[in-house]
């Protein structure tokens, strides 16, 4: 165990923070990290949008779905998938660039390299002593953010990642069990073991809740999943993808 390894297995999101900006060096210094992140073939297949019009911040929080620390935070960034410039590219050098850029290959490209950008700047951040909070809220409807944003054709905002200085933290939410995320070799089949991890998962969570709330919720993880994947949500993905110009092949 060292102080890198004691960060990460300490991180939880923050939504509540105080009301006091990012210095330009902070921002600077998540953005430069972000960008030391491992991407695929050196692509660098995404941008990231700072976002300081408060009218704009409060635009993106009601489309958020209404969470308020979109709004009220440090910084506000949105990490998107981009393949604008690489398009730009084949113009440049002359190269029929575009059955690659529009392969399915190449889109998931940009979604991992923004992913892990993202996650630099999120270790970035918490290691300045500042808190983060992921919003894939952002994606309820992108072709509003996208006119907000002016992202341009192979572009898509994926998420956000508020930032800023604590206010107040929630408690970790215990992850699931090492043994149900580690396979070794070959990923482990036994359907019955699995099941059984997660009901023992369940009550560690039951648990947290009842201990968080004072009793008041005591659901289980499985419950909050198969309610959540129940309910069909930003069903219109895969249009606004081919429309952004990722038109995969």
């Amino acid at each position: 165990m060292n102080e890198t390894i004691k960060l990460l297995q300490n991180h939880r999101s923050v939504r509540f923070f105080e009301d006091k900006p990012l210095s330009e060096e902070q921002i600077k210094a998540i953005v430069v990290s972000a960008q030391a992140a491992s991407t695929s073939s050196f692509i660098q297949a995404y941008s990231i949008i700072g976002v300081t019009d408060q009218d704009k911040k409060d635009q993106l929080a009601a489309l958020a779905g209404g969470q308020e620390y979109v709004a009220k935070n440090g910084h506000f960034f949105v990490f998107c998938a981009d393949l604008h410039r690489h398009e730009l590219i084949g113009e440049l050098e002359k190269k029929d660039v575009l059955p690659t850029i529009e392969s399915t290959e190449k889109f998931m490209v940009s979604l991992i390299d923004a992913a892990l950008a993202a996650q630099n700047a999120a270790i970035a951040a918490e290691s300045m002593g500042l808190g983060i909070c992921y919003i894939g809220g952002i994606r309820n409807n992108l072709e509003a953010v996208s006119e907000l944003l002016k992202t341009p054709k192979r572009v898509i905002p994926l998420f956000g990642m508020t930032v800023g200085y604590p206010q107040k933290e929630n408690e970790q939410k215990p992850r699931l069990p090492f043994e149900h995320i580690y396979h070794e070799n070959e990923y482990n089949q036994d359907t019955e073991a699995y099941k059984k991890q997660l009901s023992l998962y369940d009550e560690i969570i039951s648990e947290y809740y009842k201990e968080r709330t004072d009793g008041k919720r005591s659901d289980t993880w499985t419950g909050q999943m198969a309610q959540m994947l129940e309910k069909q949500t930003r069903m219109y993905m895969k249009e606004f993808v081919k429309k952004q110009g990722f038109d995969l092949r």
